[in-house]
């Protein structure tokens, strides 16, 4: 930079450079059409096999493109996989949200929230979408253990600060609302998982149960030490 350019200014960038801006803005576009067509394919094949083991080979016939191309963007198919889970997750995120919103209060939105995890097993048309992702989650988990848990970290964010508006509201008498929120997930979708590999016959009575046993715990004061 020359000695008299404005001091926290850059040099105007060359014509040269701005070409290769374009091109390079280009290229991220294509890559980007390119992964979200690998992932839609994914879906699609998912939801028509219902598992969530489709090859290489399928997944690039159902989606236009090349074994090369899906090579360039993921190392193995599990990546796409993960990909796939944490898009799954991210919807899933959007949808409880819009549902835990439409609570009046603090108590009402965290039912809500238990209801919107729970109604992955309980709706047919949900079953069938989360199920192979139900399936093949703890082999992800085990592969990409710091991307899993960010992704569902999200969900469990939502309960929490939920909680933590009940207790500020004086409506729930809960002492951890971040170690009860990670167990009310767990206890969550532990159930779902079952549900959606050996379902129970009284499955809607079940997680009527569920979601009375949970709110019960969170109004109840915790005990004093004996």
């Amino acid at each position: 930079m020359p000695d008299n350019a404005p001091a926290g200014r850059s040099a105007p960038r060359s014509h040269a450079l701005r070409g290769v801006d374009r091109t390079m803005e280009r290229r991220r576009l294509t890559y980007e059409n390119e992964v979200k067509r690998l992932v839609d394919a994914g879906f699609a094949l998912v939801q028509r096999t219902g598992r969530l083991e489709p090859t290489v080979g399928d997944i690039v016939a159902e989606a236009g493109l090349s074994n090369q191309a899906f090579y360039k963007h993921f190392h193995s198919k599990d990546e796409l996989l993960l990909a796939m889970l944490e898009e799954g997750i991210l919807l899933l995120r959007s949808y409880i949200e819009h549902r835990v919103s439409s609570g009046s209060n603090p108590t009402e939105r965290v039912r809500n929230w238990l209801w919107g995890i729970l109604e992955q097993a309980l709706s047919e048309q949900a079953a069938a979408a989360t199920r192979p992702f139900v399936i093949s989650r703890a082999r992800l988990a085990e592969r990409f253990p710091a991307e899993v848990k960010q992704a569902e970290d999200g969900l469990n964010a939502i309960l929490r600060s939920e909680i933590e508006s009940g207790i500020q509201a004086g409506e729930l008498e809960a002492s951890h609302p971040e170690l009860d929120s990670q167990l009310l997930y767990k206890l969550a979708m532990g159930w779902v998982e079952r549900q959606l590999i050996t379902p129970s016959v009284d499955a809607r009575a079940e997680a009527d149960h569920l979601v009375a046993f949970a709110l019960r715990g969170l109004s109840q004061a915790e005990p004093s030490p004996a």
